[in-house]
């Protein structure tokens, strides 16, 4: 128990919620929106009495949209994004030296990379998370202890004018940040890789479209390193590396800001609405769960913004965690939620260790080291040599049989029409199988227990020309899978991460043994 003053036990008519979650960012509003979908019963605590309002994160991937499209409101995500194209490093000199490419599609289906205007995110979560009969979101309360129990956890929360509110809930989830009470109510040891710089955020918001600003460039200077990067439609930011010894008072006055831009921008062009001295850091806790207390976004992890992957990877988290809570509260094994930082944490570290790899290269002060780096940097453009393009690495661990990565979303057809598959197939337990052959295998048993959690099964046709298929490869993406993968079927995940494949059909009988055997049957 962290705190003295602890949460009195709640008596037999108490509520008693499936999930309380502390703090109402992203990663917050994500799980509840998810938890609230399935049906479950939320309550939310967050410390700040209305949503935060200013531009934080800059952007977010494929992956997140389709989240957002599995809520529902990917659509609503449109008018606060722009597509992003591409990312350009220069030096100090303005010579290219390095050219990216984002796919348009990405694996998931959306453009790879969106940039963004997170008031406009979070308002359109805030509305959908509201919008569900069982959650409950109460700002203003600042929590003050929490209290562990057999079957329950208890947390207490104080307003600013002193009132307290009592909750009990099962599972209590810790998205209240780095500095967070659930973080310090865990305890657990902080692993710091010792990666931390000091940066000076200036957001501006355009009066009209302004010739010549780029929209996401790197400018890899070891006299001052700078990010330029657009954060949705009529935002801009500007992120400048400051020395040790500059004065924090000095760096945020706007007329001292001014004359860093005024190479792209001046007054006329845009109002400056927002100046912040942020120092990132880069470190992850060792223990994002125990018993029935998890952490989730910043809370459990916090990594350099190089990749733009802070706020992506906290909406990865909920996703992982939402599924696997509503089945422990179904009824199944506890030890499912064993799997989520068996799953999350070395996805975390790869991208977390990636960012510091990339920020040392791009924020390089030594003079002579960076005048080899872009040496080496243009003479590579110079022989068409295209830059690797970043793959995460697929989960392992966990819930995972043998494969790990994440399902492709492609354009689909069925009788009904042509849509993205997790529209045509849905987002819950699935087996996708080339043919219906593949599923010859499986003990009638095993499948009516696959049913029974709410599985489909999905049937292409690659492998033969007679009898039809009841879904059709529209957009081409899953014939060349199959044949990459050299499966015959794929069990995925409600998260839609793949928990295995199989090349025939007694291979595919096993895995689905094995996944009932690991989840419970119903």
């Amino acid at each position: 128990m962290t705190t003295a003053s602890a949460p009195a036990p709640a008596d037999e008519d108490t509520t008693v919620f499936d999930v309380a979650i502390v703090g109402y960012g992203p990663t917050g509003m994500a799980l509840a929106a998810l938890l609230g979908q399935q049906g479950r019963s939320v309550v939310v605590l967050e410390r700040y009495e209305g949503l935060y309002n200013l531009p934080r994160a800059a952007a977010f991937d494929d992956e997140t949209m389709r989240t957002f499209q599995k809520l529902g409101v990917a659509e609503q995500m449109l008018p606060g994004t722009n597509v992003q194209r591409g990312y350009v490093w220069v030096n100090g000199k303005n010579d290219v030296l390095l050219d990216i490419e984002y796919d348009n599609p990405g694996r998931c289906g959306w453009p790879a990379q969106y940039m963004m205007y997170q008031p406009h995110l979070e308002a359109t979560l805030d509305r959908l998370v509201k919008s569900f009969s069982g959650v409950e979101v109460r700002q203003g309360v600042t929590v003050v202890a929490v209290e562990e129990g057999i079957d329950r956890v208890e947390v207490l929360g104080r307003s600013a004018d002193g009132t307290e509110h009592q909750v009990s809930a099962h599972y209590l989830v810790g998205a209240d940040g780095g500095n967070g009470f659930v973080r310090q109510h865990l305890g657990g040891r902080l692993d710091d890789y010792g990666f931390f710089e000091n940066w000076l955020v200036c957001d501006f918001k355009l009066h009209h479209e302004v010739p010549g600003l780029p929209t996401f460039r790197q400018v890899c200077n070891p006299a001052e390193p700078i990010a330029i990067v657009n954060i949705g439609p009529k935002y801009h930011r500007f992120s400048f590396r400051l020395e040790a010894d500059t004065s924090r008072e000095e760096a945020v006055r706007p007329d001292t800001v001014w004359p860093r831009v005024a190479e792209f921008l001046t007054p006329e062009d845009a109002e400056l609405v927002r100046v912040a001295n942020y120092t990132f850091r880069s470190c992850i806790v060792d223990t994002w769960r125990r018993d029935r207390v998890v952490l989730a976004g910043d809370a459990a992890h916090q990594m350099p913004p190089f990749l733009a992957q802070g706020m992506v990877s906290g909406i990865r988290d909920a996703r992982n965690l939402a599924w696997k809570l509503d089945m422990v509260l179904a009824g199944h094994p506890e030890s499912l939620l064993d799997s989520y930082q068996a799953e999350r944490e070395p996805h975390v570290r790869f991208i977390t260790e990636k960012a510091i790899e990339l920020g040392r290269v791009q924020t390089m002060r030594d003079v002579a080291e960076a005048e080899k780096r872009d040496a080496r940097m243009i003479a590579a453009r110079k022989a068409n040599e295209k830059p690797d393009k970043l793959t995460y690495p697929p989960l392992s661990g966990g819930l995972v049989a043998n494969h790990g990565g994440i399902f492709p979303q492609g354009l689909v057809s069925t009788v009904d029409g042509t849509a993205l598959f997790d529209e045509v197939a849905g987002t819950g337990w699935l087996i996708v199988a080339n043919g219906p052959a593949a599923l010859t295998s499986v003990a009638q048993e095993d499948r009516d227990a696959f049913a029974a959690l709410g599985g489909k099964e999905v049937v292409f046709g690659f492998a033969s020309m007679y009898g039809g298929s009841e879904i059709s490869d529209t957009g081409g993406v899953y014939a060349p899978w199959f044949t990459d993968n050299n499966c015959v079927a794929a069990i995925v995940r409600p998260d839609s991460y793949i928990y295995g494949v199989a090349r025939d059909p007694e291979e595919l009988a096993a895995l689905a043994k094995g996944l009932l055997a690991a989840v419970g049957r119903p």
